[in-house]
Formats: C-alpha cells, structure tokens, sequence
C-alpha cells in the first residue's frame, strides 16, 4: 500500500533520529505543529472514548479520500496522534481498514515507548476513525 506523503516525510525524520532522546524532541514538535480544533469541535460527540487523555477528532470525506483533524491535552499524544493522522490523511475507507498501527510506529521507532494505556489510546482513535469512515 502507498504510504500518504506526510507519512513518507514522517519515516524520513524519525528514521534518522539518533535514539529515543531525539525522537522524543520529534514527537513533541510534531505535536505542536497539529492545528488546533476550534472549540466548536471540542464537544463530547467527538471525544474519543478509550483515551486516558482528552482527544477529539473529526473527519471529512473528499473526493473519496478521508481527512482526519484531531487535538488532545496532553502534548505527547498530541505528537503520537499527529504521526496517526500523517498516516492515515488522504486514504480512502478501504484502506483505513488495513492500516496497522503498532506496524506504524515500529517503522517510526516509537513501539517500545507506547506504554498499553498509550497504544490503547492510538488504537481508540483508530478504531474512531474507521467507525467514521463506514458511514
């Protein structure tokens, strides 16, 4: 499967990083670059439930390809969700469905530093936005 342009970029970045230490830099900065939601997202119908922080998420579908914008509270899953949405921005519902995350961020290096509350979390996220892209 092609990998979104974003995500390419992404692997580029964190594949050169020299150990855990940089990649965490990365993570944040990623993290602070993710646009904010508007207030007017950042209601309970888009809270996704199964994170241990807040995140909200919303989705829209383009021309047959899916567009994700999501926020959080807490600034390294901020990171964590902005890899998520590099990786699944501009697929169709299809190919949301075989997106496989802890692959992901084993390709990023990031697999080891995603505690179970962590990847539990990523995963809800997921699982939001398959559940928005079978409508």
């Amino acid at each position: 499967m092609n990998l979104p342009a974003d995500a390419v970029a992404a692997l580029e970045v964190f594949q050169r990083a020299a150990g855990w230490e940089q990649r965490a830099r990365l993570l944040m900065q990623w993290g602070d670059r993710l646009p904010g939601l508007s207030d007017v997202d950042k209601v309970d119908a888009n809270r996704v439930h199964g994170c241990e922080s807040q995140v909200w998420l919303v989705g829209a579908l383009d021309d047959g390809h899916w567009q994700f914008a999501a926020s959080s509270d807490a600034r390294l899953i901020r990171g964590l969700v902005a890899l998520l949405l590099a990786r699944v921005n501009g697929l169709s519902a299809v190919e949301l469905q075989q997106v496989d995350l802890p692959e992901w961020f084993n390709q990023l290096g990031l697999a080891r530093q995603l505690s179970p509350s962590r990847s539990n979390g990523l995963n809800a996220v997921l699982q939001r936005m398959r559940s928005l892209s079978d409508v």
